[in-house]
């Protein structure tokens, strides 16, 4: 069944929140196939959609001082869809894993194959602490989808990136008025875009398959500069790390490694 995203709520609960549609210009880059921070926004969106459905959404959690944050994401790409081509946009909740929730993403076509696979990792916040809460109260009222597995056997999902010394600073950014989402902070598509502008465009537009780790470690506000560190990983072809610093602190507000 195909949901509704300007009504949620409308054909009732569900366990797998699936949304149709084509992939539309402002998706691609040029090579005409999905851009990674285009996929990374499909989720987000779908993601948003079903918790409104299963009544954790914004408002939702509003109403008792939390909120949602991505904390950490593994995205596979085995393939990217092609401008104009229809696909199938899903997402559902894993259960819990300590202080994660778990939410798991695909994209598949029009033969009902997998081209992009996901996993996500959330915290709950309190709003007024800033402090994240054990997600069990929440993730134990909604679809546990247990055995639904988005990445493939034996392909580990999220986990904590490791520090790396040889990284060299390729630039810096600005938080600007386009980079700052409601929760006030830069939303998670906007540091995929950041990586991909320090990577350049004649690698990614002739990338296939790829897969990108990041972990969101602290949120950026508005007018603060990020430096952005970048090497490639040794030993491993065509892979690349990546870490976000606040300019001022020099505290990492995400760290990220890109394999193509």
């Amino acid at each position: 069944m195909t949901c509704n995203a300007t009504d949620p709520k409308a054909n009732g609960i569900v366990d797998i929140w699936q949304e149709t549609l084509p992939v539309r210009f402002g998706a691609i880059d040029r090579s005409d196939r999905l851009t990674l921070d285009s996929v990374f926004q499909f989720f987000q969106e779908a993601a948003i959609s079903h918790a409104d459905n299963l009544g954790v959404g914004r408002e939702d959690m509003a109403k008792t001082g939390q909120v949602w944050i991505l904390s950490r994401m593994s995205v596979l790409v085995d393939r990217r869809p092609n401008y104009g081509e229809t696909i199938t946009v899903r997402t559902w909740p894993r259960g819990g894993e300590k202080l994660f929730a778990v939410r798991d993403f695909d994209i598949r076509d029009k033969n009902n194959t997998a081209a992009i696979t996901a996993r996500s990792m959330w915290v709950i916040l309190d709003m007024e602490k800033r402090r994240p809460l054990r997600p069990q109260s929440v993730m134990d009222a909604l679809p546990q989808n247990e055995g639904v597995n988005a990445l493939p056997p034996n392909c580990a999902g999220p986990s904590g990136l490791e520090e790396r010394s040889n990284l060299q600073k390729a630039g810096e950014r600005t938080a600007l008025y386009t980079d700052v989402d409601y929760n006030g902070h830069v939303n998670n598509v906007r540091y995929i875009q950041w990586i991909e502008d320090t990577l350049g465009p004649q690698i990614l537009e002739s990338a296939e398959k790829m897969r990108l780790d990041i972990n969101y470690m602290n949120e950026i506000r508005m007018d603060e500069v990020i430096e952005i560190m970048h090497a490639p990983i040794e030993n491993e072809k065509l892979s690349f790390a990546f870490e976000g610093r606040k300019k001022e602190s020099g505290q990492p507000a995400f760290r990220a490694e890109l394999r193509l």
